[in-house]
C-alpha cells in the first residue's frame, strides 16, 4: 500500500482545529502521514489521554467483518493523532493484509514473543502512518495455543510480553481469531475493552452467549473485570426485514452492551480490505467510513470518562 496523502482541509480535521486558525501553518497542497504528525507536533495539537487502552475486537462467530473493523478502527484513531499498536492474532494475518503488508514476509510474529521468549519490541513493524505500529502474523501462529498448554501462568504470557513497549501506546488493538483457545484466552486477560462485532442476524446470538459466557468465568475464576463490552452492528441492511427484526432483538437483550452506532453494508469498505487498505484511505467519504467515525465519537467520551485521573499525556506525543 503506497503511503496516503492528505488535504489540507483533512489535516485540519485530524488535528481538531478550524482551518482558518491554522491557515499560516497549512503551506502544502498536500501532506504525507509524517508531514501531519509534525506540523500536528508543530501545533501541539494532541488528542485527549484515554489512559492507555488495550482493545480486543473478538466474536467466536466468523464472518462478522471484525478485522475490516478493528484495522480501520485503529487507523483512524491514528489519524487522529493517537499512538496505536494493532496485535494481530490471527494465523491467517488479514489485520497484517489490512494494513497493505504480506504476514509471509516478516521472519517473527507473536509466536516469537510468548513462546521462544523475544522481546516484543522486535516484532513490531511500522506502517506508512508514523504513529501507528503493529504485530504481523502469518501461518506459524497456527501453533501458538498447542505451545502455550504446558507453561506455567499461559494465561498471562501476552499481558506480560506488552509491559516492555505499552507506555509507548495510547491505545493497543488486538485482532483476534474467531476461535476460542489460550491465545484470545490471554488477549481477554490483556485487554481493558471488549468489542464484539456481530451481523445483524440470529446466528449471531449463539457466538454472543458464548463469548458472555466466557467473559463471566473470567470475573469469577481469574478475577479479570473488562472496563467496557461494546456490540457492534456491522455490515447492516435496514431493507432486509430479517435484519430488523435481529437489531430489535440485539437491543432487547443486550440494550447496555449495544453501541447505537451501527456500521452500515458498504460495498466499498469491504473492496478496500480485500485490496489492502483501510476504508480512510480508499475512500474517507464512504458509509463504511463515515460510520466508524462515528463509533469513534461514540466510544471516546465513554473511555474519556473512566480513564485514570492524572494519567500521563505523553504517549500521544511520541512516534517512530
Amino acid at each position: 500500500m503506497d503511503a496516503p496523502t492528505y488535504s489540507s482541509k483533512q489535516v485540519a480535521e485530524m488535528l481538531g482545529l478550524p482551518p482558518k486558525s491554522i491557515a499560516s501553518a497549512l503551506k502544502q497542497d498536500s501532506y504525507t502521514g509524517a508531514e501531519v504528525w509534525a506540523l500536528r507536533a508543530q501545533l501541539g495539537a494532541f488528542p485527549p489521554s484515554l489512559g492507555r487502552r488495550k482493545q480486543l475486537f473478538l466474536n467466536f462467530k466468523g464472518g462478522t467483518g471484525k478485522t475490516s473493523l478493528s484495522t480501520s478502527y485503529a487507523w483512524r484513531l491514528a489519524e487522529l493523532g493517537y499512538n496505536v499498536l494493532i496485535v494481530d492474532l490471527d494465523s491467517q494475518g488479514h489485520a497484517t493484509k489490512c494494513l497493505g503488508f504480506e504476514g509471509e514476509d516478516f521472519d517473527k510474529t507473536l509466536l516469537n514473543v510468548l513462546v521462544r521468549k523475544s522481546p516484543m519490541s522486535e516484532v513490531i513493524q511500522k506502517s506508512s502512518l508514523p504513529n501507528l505500529h503493529f504485530v504481523p502474523s502469518n501461518l506459524t501462529m497456527s501453533t501458538v495455543d498447542l505451545a502455550l498448554m504446558p507453561m506455567a501462568g499461559r494465561e498471562f504470557k501476552l499481558r506480560n510480553a506488552l509491559k516492555e513497549v505499552e507506555a509507548q501506546y495510547d491505545i493497543i488493538v488486538f485482532d483476534a481469531p474467531p476461535s476460542f483457545g489460550l491465545l484470545n484466552l490471554n488477549a481477554l486477560m490483556a485487554a481493558n475493552d471488549l468489542f464484539v462485532p456481530v451481523l445483524a442476524d440470529f446466528l449471531s446470538f449463539h457466538g454472543l452467549k458464548l463469548l458472555f459466557e466466557t467473559v463471566q468465568s473470567l470475573e469469577e475464576d481469574l478475577n479479570h473485570v473488562l472496563d467496557h463490552v461494546f456490540i457492534v452492528v456491522n455490515s447492516f441492511n435496514a431493507t432486509f426485514k430479517l435484519a430488523k427484526e435481529a437489531l430489535e432483538a440485539l437491543q432487547t437483550h443486550y440494550p447496555e452492551y449495544l453501541l447505537p452506532t451501527i456500521i452500515r453494508q458498504c460495498t466499498k469498505f469491504a473492496q478496500a480490505s480485500s485490496e489492502g487498505r483501510p476504508v480512510f484511505v480508499a475512500d474517507p467519504g464512504s458509509k463504511g467510513a463515515t460510520d466508524i467515525e462515528a463509533l469513534i465519537q461514540n466510544v471516546l467520551p465513554r473511555l474519556r470518562a473512566g480513564s485514570a485521573p492524572g494519567t500521563d499525556d505523553s504517549g500521544a506525543q511520541r512516534a517512530g
